[in-house]
């Protein structure tokens, strides 16, 4: 358990400092963050025509409503949660790649659904926005990843039951002894 704990913190603030170092923000978060932006948009424009996107702004361009992903709404910090414990905790390679690829499946389909809600939500109204964006989608991100660590551990391979020298498992040796 320690081993897990200190693994964990280790890589998990090395990757949000290099997230906010500039080179990696430059060149690696705000195109990410961009994409985010056109994705979202696209899947608007399903529905609502009107609405456009410009690199990490979505903008309704009849109201003029628009709203900004910045970097900390793009679902990063929480795959980076996400990220160091998978891979602080033991585990065979495969099962960490296939819990990083869902988990990020998951994150940002959460994170599609949060910012296409605040986008609607600002047209509607200014203060339910704040507090969707402040308080409830935060913590729904983070809690995402939290759930599909969780779910994660639940499939992994489980580990044979220890013998003793004799051969026999602990369950012959403890119904032996009664």
């Amino acid at each position: 358990m320690l081993r897990f704990t200190l693994l964990f913190f280790t890589i998990m603030v090395s990757l949000f400092l290099l997230e906010i170092y500039e080179p990696v923000r430059q060149a690696v978060i705000l195109p990410f963050t961009g994409l985010i932006a056109a994705f979202s948009s696209w899947l608007i424009q399903i529905f609502d025509a009107n609405v456009i996107a410009t690199g990490d702004v979505i903008r309704d361009s009849i109201s003029g409503y628009a709203i900004q992903i910045a970097p900390g709404c793009n679902g990063v910090e929480a795959m980076i949660i996400l990220l160091a414990a998978i891979i602080a905790f033991p585990a065979p390679f495969f099962y960490k790649l296939k819990g990083l690829f869902w988990g990020f499946i998951a994150i940002q389909a959460l994170n599609m659904v949060r910012i296409i809600s605040l986008f609607y939500l600002l047209q509607w109204d200014r203060n339910w926005f704040e507090f969707f964006h402040l308080y409830l989608w935060q913590a729904l991100i983070i809690l995402d990843a939290l759930v599909v660590w969780l779910i994660w551990l639940r499939y992994l391979p489980k580990k044979d039951k220890p013998e003793d020298v004799a051969g026999r498992d602990q369950a012959d040796v403890e119904v032996a002894e009664t």
